[in-house]
């Protein structure tokens, strides 16, 4: 069959990706530990294979894989997760729906190649099993419990004493003190429940990213020496944590990224807003100047 100029080049991109896709879901299969999941991307992997020997005959043409691209997931299968790095390398594929609807218009052939892809894919993802997914509410309990307290806090401190260093060793003093408290507070809830075997875990990962985020909203107050600038920085690293962290929970677990993103914003920078004006009366009103 004799294609057109442009619905060749098309479906040469088509096999390109199929066939990268192929050898990165391949790869994944043979490095990570899990069995169970180790056997679903290999299924994956055959699947896309198939998929590019398919469009290979619609085309009459080899394409070769984008090595940088099968590293590239790898990487960030690595640093970010399994579910995370599939799910967000599927998306590429969703946001080229309106092309796929094109190509199955003029090769009627194509509609079960990518009606397949999409179904497969998205049920085999769906059950592949994750550790740091089973633990993402005590991720959210440690993350935005600390963007809510420590961004009030610093707000409430930076105009009530107005010295960076002070306000920096305050507010690790208090986020330290806190991350503990927030992570026995979450051990000795999960311990409670029927299920109780993951309590400790749970602790150590609402501590952690407790931790982490106080650390990140003081880097400000520790490496400048303007309060004002440093608070600036602070509330725009609370919103680049806020932005980071929903974004890969919408991908990871598909969900409203826009309304979990402003919700969770509004709630830190609100409490840090009401914060600095509290501090700002109670410097007046005691008439503390240091």
């Amino acid at each position: 069959m004799a294609l057109k100029k442009e619905m060749e080049k098309q479906i040469l991109i088509f096999q390109k990706n199929e066939i990268t896709e192929y050898h990165i879901y391949n790869k994944l299969s043979r490095k990570i530990k899990s069995d169970r999941n180790s056997k679903i991307l290999a299924e994956i992997a055959d699947d896309e294979y198939s998929h590019y020997n398919r469009w290979r005959e619609i085309s009459g043409k080899e394409v070769k894989p984008n090595r940088i691209k099968i590293y590239w997931y790898y990487f960030m299968s690595l640093i970010f997760g399994l579910t995370f790095s599939l799910k967000l390398l599927e998306r590429g594929e969703e946001a080229a729906q309106s092309t796929y609807e094109l190509v199955m218009e003029e090769i009627p052939e194509s509609r079960d190649i990518i009606n397949d892809e999409k179904e497969h894919e998205e049920q085999l993802l769906g059950i592949i099993e994750e550790e740091r997914l089973k633990y993402v509410g005590s991720i959210v309990l440690g993350l935005n419990d600390a963007l809510v307290e420590l961004t009030g806090t610093l707000a409430g401190l930076t105009f009530a004493l107005k010295d960076n260093k002070i306000i920096a060793m305050a507010g690790l003093i208090t986020g330290l003190a806190a991350s503990f408290s927030m992570a026995a507070s979450e051990y000795l809830s999960t311990k409670s429940e029927s299920d109780h075997s993951h309590a400790l875990k749970s602790a150590v990962y609402t501590g952690s990213a407790y931790i982490v985020t106080v650390f990140l909203l003081i880097i400000p107050y520790l490496t400048l020496v303007n309060y004002v600038l440093s608070l600036t920085l602070t509330l725009l690293m609370a919103i680049l944590i806020i932005l980071a962290f929903n974004f890969y929970i919408s991908v990871a677990q598909d969900l409203d990224f826009k309304k979990r993103f402003l919700e969770m914003a509004a709630i830190s920078l609100g409490v840090a807003l009401l914060s600095f004006i509290i501090g700002y009366f109670v410097r007046v009103v005691l008439g503390v100047d240091v």
